[in-house]
């Protein structure tokens, strides 16, 4: 089955055995989180409009540099249903698991977007559908 969040402007369709892990709602960036039931997320940080792509993806470049210093990334560049993302495909070890995390920004509608989708890497290819559809949700809403 599928559940529905609809805050601050946004509008996704996420597994309804996921949960609603965090928002912030008040100050900027808006955002919130998914968890999976094993543990993988789907972050998604809402910015005004004005704000770069390019700089958002290399702050959160450079504060996962200062998390995980095993840390590899590769640049990339991809259409998410007719909307242009940059960003970095990342992979670290975190509590001697191997950790697979994509993070992409773009702008939708009247916002900026910065989207983190991370599971464990033996997981992250059957995920990937998941977070996908997410995704695709997202892009697929008319903004408020």
């Amino acid at each position: 089955m599928v559940a529905i969040y609809e805050n601050f402007g946004v509008r996704f369709l996420y597994p309804e055995n996921w949960t609603v892990q965090d928002e912030q709602l008040e100050a900027w960036p808006r955002s919130v989180s998914l968890q999976s039931p094993n543990g993988a997320y789907w972050e998604l940080q809402v910015y005004p409009s004005g704000t770069s792509p390019g700089q958002l993806v290399k702050q959160a470049l450079t504060a996962m540099r200062g998390i995980y210093e095993d840390l590899e990334a590769e640049a990339v560049t991809e259409e998410l249903w007719k909307v242009t993302a940059r960003g970095y495909d990342l992979q670290f070890f975190c509590l001697d698991f191997l950790v697979t995390s994509r993070i992409r920004s773009f702008h939708a509608g009247a916002h900026t977007c910065l989207l983190t989708c991370q599971a464990e890497s033996r997981e992250f290819d059957h995920q990937q559908r998941v977070f996908d559809a997410i995704t695709k949700s997202l892009l697929d809403e008319k903004p408020a």
